[in-house]
C-alpha cells in the first residue's frame, strides 16, 4: 500500500510518496520520469513520515534546514543506479560536484555518462540531492525537474551559506556564468582550493 501528500513550493507542487514506513518517490510538477498517482494510492499528508517530508521541505524553502533528516528508500532502480543515489545523499548542503567526480567517489571513474542517467532518474528529488551535481565545465545540465528549478535550488543552498570552493578551476569559472547572487565575489570560503 502507497500512501501520498502534496505540498506547495516555490518550485511547484511537490508530490511525496511513502510505502507507510519511508519515503519512496518525491516528484515535481512536471517532472521528467515523475510518478503518475495510481488510483490505489491514498492520500494521507498525516503519515508520519509524509508530514515530517511536509515540514522539512517548508524548512528547507524558508532556509533554516540545511539537511533532510527523513526514512527513504529505494524501492526501484537497478544496483548502479541505486549506488549513485546513495552516493548522492552525501553531497553536503551548498556542495557542487561533477558528474565526473560522482562517478569517481563510487569507484567507477569511467561511468561519469551512466551516472548522469542514473542521476536523472533518482526517485526522491531535492532530499536525494541530485541537483548537486553539474558539468564538468560548470555548466547546469540535465534535471528531471527542468534546469530552471535546478538554478533555484543551487541558489538557494548557495544563498543560504557559504560553499566550499571547487578545486576545478573549470567548474569555478563555469559556475560564475550561470549563478546571480548578490555577492558572487563572496560566495565561497575564502582559502579553500
Amino acid at each position: 500500500m502507497y500512501y501520498y501528500g502534496k505540498t506547495q513550493s516555490p518550485i511547484g507542487e511537490i508530490l511525496i510518496l511513502s510505502d507507510g514506513k519511508d519515503i519512496v518517490r518525491v516528484n515535481m510538477s512536471k517532472q521528467k520520469y515523475a510518478a503518475e498517482l495510481d488510483s490505489k494510492w491514498l492520500e494521507n499528508p498525516d503519515l508520519k513520515p509524509i508530514s515530517l517530508a511536509i515540514r522539512q521541505f517548508a524548512e528547507y524553502f524558508a532556509g533554516s534546514r540545511k539537511e533532510f533528516d527523513l526514512p527513504i528508500s529505494f524501492s526501484v532502480g537497478s544496483p548502479f543506479q541505486r549506488q549513485v543515489w546513495k552516493e548522492l545523499t552525501r553531497i553536503p548542503f551548498g556542495t557542487l560536484i561533477s558528474y565526473g567526480e560522482l562517478a569517481r567517489r563510487i569507484g567507477n571513474p569511467s561511468a561519469s555518462r551512466a551516472v548522469g542517467l542514473a542521476n536523472g532518474k533518482n526517485p526522491i528529488a531535492i532530499i536525494v540531492p541530485c541537483h548537486r551535481v553539474i558539468g564538468s565545465n560548470g555548466s547546469l545540465t540535465g534535471y528531471g525537474g527542468g534546469l530552471d528549478r535546478k538554478k533555484f535550488l543551487l541558489e538557494l543552498e548557495l544563498r543560504q551559506g557559504k560553499a566550499s570552493e571547487p578545486s576545478d578551476p573549470d567548474l569555478l569559472r563555469g559556475i560564475r556564468k550561470w549563478i546571480h547572487l548578490e555577492q558572487d565575489a563572496d560566495l565561497f570560503e575564502a582559502g579553500c582550493s
